[in-house]
């Protein structure tokens, strides 16, 4: 699987993602080392941790069902569009999969101050998917 994007986008878009990662995981250890464990529900926890289970699932679907499937974007000769398993409900399901994973991390992990920071990889994934719909084009 290739890692290096070859748009310039995309390699700014890959920048912020990885700064934002860093960020929430940052938060994380923080909020939790001046507020302890005690801010969630071990319930919610424990719920939080399943949907990230999931999101990682939905992931490998992805890669089961679609060979072209990477983490860069770039058109293959015979390339074909993918219309089955998670394909048949939603346009980028491995985007979904890992929205899921970055906005129930923070609560998996019991930190609250870090949601904020994770979500801020919702604009970043919505620029993403449309810079990919048009170099895609």
């Amino acid at each position: 699987m290739k890692y290096r994007e070859k748009e310039q986008e995309q390699q700014t878009i890959v920048i912020l993602g990885t700064a934002i990662f860093l960020g929430g995981f940052l938060t994380i250890a923080i909020d939790l080392r001046l507020h302890g464990l005690d801010q969630i529900p071990t319930s919610l926890a424990i719920a939080a941790d399943a949907g990230v289970f999931l999101g990682y699932c939905l992931i490998l679907w992805v890669f089961k069902e679609n060979s072209y499937a990477s983490r860069t974007i770039e058109v293959m000769e015979d390339q074909k569009v993918i219309t089955t398993g998670p394909y048949a409900v939603i346009r980028h399901p491995m985007y979904l999969g890992v929205l899921v994973i970055y906005l129930l991390t923070p609560i998996a992990f019991g930190s609250l101050w870090s949601v904020p920071v994770f979500s801020l990889y919702i604009p970043l994934l919505v620029w993403r998917i449309l810079n990919e719909e048009k170099v895609l084009l």
